[in-house]
């Protein structure tokens, strides 16, 4: 591990409202950091930093990632950029697919651009949909191919877009030396994370506590693996740190796969529910029709040379942590908007 560091000093995370993104901040806060949060709230809530609202190292910008001025004042202020701005979901990506495109690659596009002018350090948050449809049961390094399905299938049109965004971040480092690193996230899960696009694990909770049914989408047979957050936001953290760590790619997550229908039968188990199981056709889903990949699991053999990092947390702990955060969690109004600078 290099032992090349970063001291605390003031951080900007886009989309810093969000479930990935509120955890990071509690993190960064309790080492010491100054945080600028930046959220248009269209995923993202107040719910999720309501409790950060009164520090004076906190501060909450209710603002878009595509506003020019706003990330430029932003990137300007802050020392780094962890940017995890994006639409996300499967419902909210074949729903809005040119909310989709536009956030994720002009926002980014935006982001790299200031990052670069005012030679600040950068993250970029990419995802495993990049890798595409792959059929195999074995883990996915970072240099594997992409196999995506019908070129007309809006599902890979999210793949794509954070796949470009990628790209830019490469292309402003080799040809502008933008200092960035990007990783790609494998299915985080935690408290605080919504069911509302498609998360399946908050999803398949939600219903089993209410006594209705899980939706599994197909066979259930196809296998994911899950990552808890708190998990996720430290190896954010220390591939930020490690200030030797320039133009890679890693990826973060769980190497522990399971089947969907097997986490439905878990799920029940653990909040003793007796939820049937509801499998709709693919053909079905959201009412439009999506098409699914049937295996993902990372190799995280390269962040673990890198930086010392693997997972701390197996899939009982996160289900015990979304299980336990949806049984005590309040209903609440949005809180009203905080924006800053």
């Amino acid at each position: 591990m290099n032992a090349a560091r970063a001291g605390a000093g003031c951080a900007l995370i886009t989309g810093g409202a969000g479930f990935i993104g509120s955890h990071l901040t509690e993190l960064l806060l309790a080492d010491g950091w100054e945080v600028y949060a930046l959220d248009d709230l269209s995923t993202g809530s107040q719910r999720n930093v309501a409790h950060l609202r009164d520090r004076r190292d906190y501060h909450l910008v209710v603002d878009s990632v595509l506003n020019q001025a706003v990330v430029s004042e932003l990137v300007h202020r802050c020392d780094v950029v962890f940017h995890l701005a994006a639409a996300v979901g499967v419902r909210l990506i074949v729903e809005q697919p040119v909310h989709t495109l536009v956030t994720n690659i002009q926002g980014t596009e935006t982001v790299l651009e200031y990052c670069n002018r005012f030679g600040r350090r950068v993250l970029v948050a990419s995802t495993s949909e990049v890798y595409g449809d792959h059929r195999e049961e074995k883990p996915l390094e970072e240099t594997a191919r992409r196999v995506y399905g019908p070129t007309t299938e809006k599902r890979w049109l999210y793949a794509d877009s954070k796949a470009i965004d990628e790209f830019l971040a490469l292309a402003y480092h080799q040809e502008r030396g933008l200092d960035c690193v990007i990783v790609r996230l494998f299915n985080t899960v935690g408290p605080r994370q919504s069911g509302q696009y498609g998360m399946v694990i908050p999803r398949f909770v939600q219903n089993a506590l209410s006594g209705t049914a899980l939706d599994i989408h197909g066979d259930g047979m196809q296998t994911r693996s899950f990552c808890h957050v708190e998990d996720t936001v430290r190896a954010l953290k220390d591939l930020m740190d490690d200030r030797s760590i320039k133009g890679e790619i890693f990826n973060v997550g769980s190497t522990d796969r399971i089947t969907i229908l097997e986490l439905a039968e878990r799920i029940k188990q653990l909040t003793d529910s007796q939820s049937e199981n509801l499998f709709v056709p693919y053909d079905q889903v959201y009412g439009q029709g999506i098409e699914d990949t049937l295996h993902r699991e990372p190799a995280i053999d390269k962040i673990g040379a890198a930086i010392g990092w693997a997972p701390t947390r197996n899939l009982e702990d996160i289900l015990r942590d979304v299980i336990e955060h949806a049984r005590r969690a309040p209903v609440l109004p949005e809180a009203e908007p905080v924006v800053a600078p």
